[in-house]
């Protein structure tokens, strides 16, 4: 936690998690470029100059709620399975649970890191967090005789991050559908066939 919000009073803590909270919902309502400082301090309640005594801009509290996604992406993992197959299966219904409830969050994220490279760096460094770590898990696998040796390991965690990240990205934010288990279960078993695992 910044150092200056540690030292906010208990009221102004409050405050400044209302105007965290009013920002989130709209900017998944009119995204980011049509959203104004006015609209979020509308929603807060709050009086427009109380904006600035907590974000310099509206940049500013969109990277603090894109912190909190990202974080919220990536803390929710399961206890550690027996086998790679069932980790893989954990891990990518802890995700898709995670990118359900953030879901039009995440939309706005993969707009504004198109146009704000700032941004656009936070979010590489997410993702190379997200990878390094699945990486970690395939070299493991790889030393215990589990998965494929000759795979780089980071290029294939690159290359299965990539697909569960945009299938769920089609599939929450854009496309939509009843039959999520389908889909799992599909991206279970083409990590599993990507990286050797017995069928």
């Amino acid at each position: 936690m910044p150092e200056a919000v540690a030292a906010l009073t208990e009221r102004g803590a409050r405050t400044r998690e209302r105007i965290l909270l009013a920002a989130r919902e709209v900017f998944e309502e009119q995204g980011f470029l049509d959203t104004r400082i006015t609209h979020i301090t509308r929603r807060a309640r709050v009086a427009y100059g109380s904006f600035y005594t907590y974000f310099p801009t509206k940049e500013a509290v969109f990277f603090e709620l894109a912190d909190r996604l990202f974080e919220d992406m990536t803390t929710h993992e399961p206890a550690t399975a027996a086998t790679p197959a069932e980790r893989i299966r954990g891990v990518n219904r802890a995700y898709y649970e995670a990118y359900r409830r953030n879901a039009r969050l995440m939309a706005i994220v993969e707009q504004v890191a198109t146009f704000n490279e700032e941004f656009a760096g936070r979010r590489r460094a997410h993702r190379a967090w997200h990878v390094e770590r699945s990486a970690r898990a395939i070299r493991r696998w790889q030393r215990d005789g589990a998965v494929d040796a000759t795979l780089d390991p980071r290029m294939a965690a690159r290359a299965l991050a990539a697909m569960v990240d945009h299938s769920l990205y089609l599939w929450l934010v854009h496309d939509g559908g009843p039959d999520a288990g389908t889909l799992l279960d599909t991206l279970d078993a083409l990590t599993a066939r990507a990286l050797g695992l017995p069928g």
